[in-house]
């Protein structure tokens, strides 16, 4: 027997998911953890999320579920971050299928149930954009965490909604998700984020990053996205709160409006009548205006010093204490192949800014308190 962890959103839930996973119980045994793969343009030119059939060597796991080993390879031209994170971390990871719908993922929900018998079921969120009504105009991307919530809501065991750094998705106000917020289960510290130190240093995730950014110490205002949002870094953001999962599906309408879906395809057409968009909607728009870009320059070393300090200084005008190298590779108009030459040419130019897993924006590391 063992324990099993939902990421909700998939991503960066599933990084915050291993972390606390050996925060809480140690890493002697460590849980399943039933994530997505579905990965930021940058990683993965194509929209929306990736399916079984899309990579090559998954072992099955159940009937209805695949595991994503080592070997697992996405087939071109996707990409996904999940076989890199699976040869990192000691947790089995298994892949959500959402394009039979919430009905589907019930199924594979209810199989791993019944194959593993786990010791607890935690459905886990970073951020918290998973207590959104929906109609908030701050939310971007609804839908992975509405189809994780129908679901587990469904299935016949107990399942246990947390919280994980409230607000630093960005997604909604930190007052708002904060007012929503249970018991406190767990303060993230230093010596929690050491189980994915690895992962931290190239992981996309930019909310879980800030999340162990922050149990490293780390305060100020982090300036993420393409849209450049302002991400408070703050005492309450290193923390894990436990909310209930029923008053949740009956505030999120979308999770309530797609309960009895069978595809991907519905639970999209709900999103866009309840949301007013799809963020499978916004990564298509996206993924095509990429694909008509000229061909990208060759990596120019000087050039990128000489915009990088342009914005760095127009980012500390805007109050910004640090950023996300996500972030950097597109406020510096960088494809995403470029992204690890960018990070390479800054650890080798200006070690010291490096506040891992953020790149530091003022000239000299603000005060933070003790962890």
């Amino acid at each position: 027997m063992t324990r099993l962890i939902v990421a909700a959103g998939g991503g960066g839930d599933a990084v915050a998911a291993a972390m606390l996973d050996a925060a809480l119980y140690g890493t002697k045994n460590p849980a399943v953890i039933l994530t997505y793969a579905w990965d930021r343009l940058l990683i993965d030119p194509l929209p929306g999320p990736r399916a079984p059939s899309d990579f090559t060597h998954l072992e099955p796991l159940t009937r209805h579920v695949w595991s994503v080993p080592t070997e697992a390879r996405p087939i071109a031209p996707a990409g996904s971050t999940l076989p890199r994170l699976a040869s990192e971390l000691p947790h089995t990871l298994a892949l959500i299928d959402p394009y039979n719908g919430t009905q589907g993922l019930v199924r594979q929900l209810q199989d791993l149930v019944c194959h593993l018998e786990p010791t607890s079921i935690d459905l886990l969120d970073v951020g918290g954009d998973i207590l959104a009504r929906g109609d908030e105009p701050t939310l971007k991307s609804p839908l992975a965490d509405a189809l994780t919530l129908a679901a587990c809501c469904q299935v016949n065991a107990p399942v246990r909604l947390l919280i994980a750094g409230p607000g630093l998705d960005g997604e909604l106000p930190v007052a708002e998700v904060q007012s929503l917020l249970g018991p406190l289960v767990h303060t993230f510290t230093a010596k929690d984020t050491e189980p994915v130190d690895s992962v931290l240093e190239w992981h996309p995730s930019e909310a879980t990053g800030m999340l162990a950014a922050t149990a490293r110490g780390v305060r100020g205002i982090c300036e993420v996205r393409d849209a450049g949002l302002p991400i408070p870094l703050t005492d309450t953001s290193p923390t894990v709160h436990e909310v209930d999962l029923d008053a949740t599906l009956s505030r999120n309408k979308l999770a309530d409006a797609i309960l009895s879906t069978t595809t991907l395809a519905e639970a999209e057409t709900q999103s866009r009548e309840i949301c007013g968009h799809s963020e499978i909607d916004y990564e298509r728009k996206k993924a095509a205006r990429l694909k008509n870009h000229s061909p990208a320059e060759e990596f120019n070393p000087s050039a990128v010093l000489s915009r990088l300090n342009r914005f760095e200084n127009e980012a500390r005008n805007r109050g910004m204490t640090h950023t996300t190298f996500r972030h950097l590779t597109e406020a510096l108009a960088l494809p995403g192949n470029q992204r690890e030459s960018l990070r390479a040419l800054l650890m080798q130019t200006k070690p010291e800014r490096y506040t891992a897993p953020l790149w530091n924006l003022t000239t000299t590391e603000p005060r933070t308190p003790t962890p």
